[in-house]
Order: C-alpha cells, then sequence, then structure tokens
C-alpha cells in the first residue's frame, strides 16, 4: 500500500489531499486545506505553509508528494510569482522530509479524471467524488484539486511520471 499527498498551491488557502492504496483501489483518503490570514507579512504565511506541510509529512510518511504546477495568467502575471513562492516552500518540505516531489499541470489533472482538460473546478471535484466514492461535496475547491492530484500519483506509482530531470 502506497501513502500519497496531492498538494494544490495557494497563499491564502494551500489544498492538501491524502490517498493510500495501490493501484486505482483505495483504502482511505483525506483532505483540507492550510489556510494563511491575509493581513500577515508574505514570510510569515510562507512560513506557516512551510511548517504545515513538513509536519503532514512527518506524520503521513507519504510515498510521494504531487504537486499542481505553478500557472500564470497574462492578466495576473503577480499570481504566477506568489504561486512560484509558495511551491518552493512545498519543494522545500519534501526535500526536507526526504520524499520525492513531482508537479504535473492541472490540465493534465482534469484531463485524466474528467475527461476534459479545460474541465471547471465544479466538474473536476465531481469527478473526484465520484472516483472516492464520496456522497457529500468536496469543498473547498483546493481541497479536491489536491485530492485529484493525490489520486493521480496513486494511479501512476509504478510508472515514471516524469523524466529524472524534471523531478
Amino acid at each position: 500500500m502506497y501513502t500519497i499527498i496531492g498538494i494544490d498551491p495557494g497563499l491564502a488557502d494551500t489544498g492538501v489531499g491524502i490517498v493510500s492504496g495501490k493501484d486505482f483501489d483505495v483504502n482511505q483518503y483525506s483532505y483540507g486545506c492550510i489556510s494563511t490570514d491575509k493581513d500577515e507579512t508574505l514570510p510569515k504565511r510562507l512560513e506557516k505553509i512551510y511548517e504545515n506541510v513538513l509536519k503532514l509529512l512527518k506524520d503521513n510518511k507519504p510515498d510521494r508528494i504531487i504537486v499542481e504546477d505553478i500557472f500564470s495568467l497574462e492578466r495576473y502575471p503577480k499570481s504566477g510569482i506568489l504561486l512560484g513562492k509558495v511551491t518552493g516552500v512545498i519543494l522545500l518540505a519534501g526535500c526536507h522530509a526526504n520524499v520525492p516531489v513531482f508537479e504535473i499541470p492541472v490540465r493534465e489533472a482534469k484531463k485524466i479524471l474528467s475527461g476534459n482538460g479545460n474541465a471547471s473546478k465544479a466538474q473536476l471535484e465531481k469527478s473526484v467524488r465520484h472516483v472516492l466514492e464520496h456522497d457529500s461535496q468536496i469543498k473547498p475547491y483546493h481541497a479536491s484539486d489536491a485530492l485529484a492530484l493525490a489520486l493521480i500519483g496513486l494511479f501512476r506509482y509504478n510508472t515514471v511520471l516524469y523524466k529524472k530531470d524534471d523531478v
């Protein structure tokens, strides 16, 4: 059995999803968010994300971490920079916990689970709920996105996700 942690980076809310199982069989799962206060300084918010992710890794001892790859919209370039900073502390936590980290694009996650690379967050959440046979809505969407990433990590555990240079 493998444990995979999926992380959807965000400065206000970083989604976290944990799945345990093998191949396409999920035995356990959990999800949530690491939230930061907008009134705190950026360094303090990043520190909170780092410390919480590191604790999560030490407590759960996952086999790998799957992080949503950074993307930036042309009209919001600063959000891409902030996501890069958040992703940086997540990658650092993975390194400090000695857990392999893989990044995958959000479109790939959407395509694999919903069949549509342009699926909405609601469509992806519904697909995740269907795979997990979870009755109620998974909120917030950051958490369902993170669960989607964790599921892909589990489904692909015995395959190479990317070239060695990308890891």
